[in-house]
């Protein structure tokens, strides 16, 4: 009988994982559909409400590092506890909020919980899987669906009730969610993973040291690309597809949510290919194909538009379980968290700037044609400083424990 737990807390500890990275990125793309009706019901502009997720957004990912240097100390298990009582009661309170101060508030508390989630679910995932590349692009889709149901739910729940129920309703989910789990782990069905599953890695301190700095740039670029990206779709679709999304915003829900689905299915295959194929020459063609697609976002509307989202937020998002691969094929096991939250404080912390710079833009300019070349040059940096990385030769492996 004992031989079966494993599995089953493998399984389990998958499962919730894979839950948990959804539930990871529901409360920011919930919150840029929404927006569409809170500049008027605050009387904001566009830049100004947008600004109100800022805070939530940076501490979502420098939050990251310490919730990750807990766990390693703690329990990583007993973290994501915690994080899904968090982000619940974080989400359900930004539904009740009364003023624009109010919600900038709650969703920082949000954005604080939420960011428990990358650097622990990553580490915990990894010390339990055999095929890393394949479970991460299986994780990677589960987070990618986070935009796209979060786009959906907020579409239907705010057309169907109003706008706080777009953040009730899955912060009481999220929050139900965490019982289930806090129970299954006091039975110790869940638990922390007491061994590695796959060898460790050796490579010279040269090629960890470069891989290390080229990530910090690429890594830079592409959580830029994407926190910009996830802010900007909905306002250029229902300014440029207004004929396609019909009247309220069920329309421009359904159309975000379609582009992160097609992403995920992407994000998915990219997985399988990391445990088989060359990372690096996945990373380069992640980034070389967002290059063109972003210049032709700059333009085009329609149908060109939706097929130039569809292609450069899928590239975007083919770029994560390589550098989370990377990651766990360099960090030692005992900081991997940790290593896990560094990544998180550029691709959230930092590159929440890219919400700012999204509004900034679109206050001065009155669209987003600019805004898409300054993404198409940052794309181009990312592939410029990514084929910095070493070139991947056959290693040496040691026995996992």
């Amino acid at each position: 009988m004992s031989t079966h737990v494993p599995n089953v807390s493998s399984r389990l500890s998958l499962g919730f994982s894979c839950v948990g990275h959804t539930y990871s990125h529901l409360f920011a793309p919930t919150f840029f559909v929404v927006a569409l009706l809170l500049e008027a019901e605050f009387n904001l502009t566009h830049g100004e409400v947008v600004s109100l997720i800022v805070a939530g957004n940076v501490l979502f990912g420098v939050g990251a590092p310490v919730a990750g240097w807990i766990a390693d100390r703690w329990s990583a298990s007993g973290m994501i506890a915690v994080y899904f009582f968090g982000v619940g009661a974080g989400m359900v309170l930004t539904g009740l909020a009364q003023s624009p101060f109010q919600l900038m508030m709650f969703l920082t508390l949000t954005g604080i919980f939420g960011s428990i989630y990358h650097p622990v679910g990553f580490a915990w995932l990894v010390s339990q899987v055999e095929k890393r590349g394949a479970a991460l692009g299986l994780n990677g889709v589960f987070g990618t669906v986070g935009p796209s149901v979060a786009a959906l739910s907020a579409g239907v729940l705010t057309d169907a009730i109003n706008w706080r129920a777009a953040f009730i309703v899955p912060g009481a989910l999220v929050f139900l969610t965490g019982v289930a789990f806090l129970a299954l782990r006091q039975r110790g069905v869940i638990h922390d993973a007491s061994i590695e599953r796959v060898a460790e890695h050796t490579a010279s301190k040269r090629d960890v040291m470069r891989t290390i700095l080229v990530l910090a740039v690429t890594m830079l670029c592409t959580g830029l690309i994407y926190q910009t990206t996830s802010a900007a779709l909905p306002k250029v679709f229902s300014e440029r597809l207004a004929d396609f999304a019909g009247e309220g915003v069920f329309g421009i829900g359904a159309m975000v949510a379609m582009v992160y689905v097609v992403a995920g299915a992407v994000q998915l295959i990219a997985g399988r290919m990391c445990d088989t194929h060359s990372l690096k020459l996945i990373y380069m063609l992640a980034f070389v194909s967002q290059v063109p697609f972003l210049f032709l976002a700059a333009q085009f509307g329609g149908g060109g538009l939706m097929f130039a989202a569809l292609v450069l937020v899928s590239a975007n998002q083919a770029a994560l379980p390589v550098e989370n691969t990377l990651i766990a094929r360099y960090a030692p096991k005992d900081w991997r968290a940790l290593a896990f939250g560094l990544k998180f404080i550029l691709a959230f912390g930092v590159s929440s700037l890219g919400v700012l710079l999204e509004g900034k833009v679109y206050d001065l300019t009155g669209g987003f044609y600019w805004l898409f070349i300054v993404l198409a040059c940052i794309a181009t940096v990312g592939l410029v400083v990514g084929w910095l990385l070493p070139s991947e030769r056959k290693v040496q492996a040691q026995p996992a424990e």
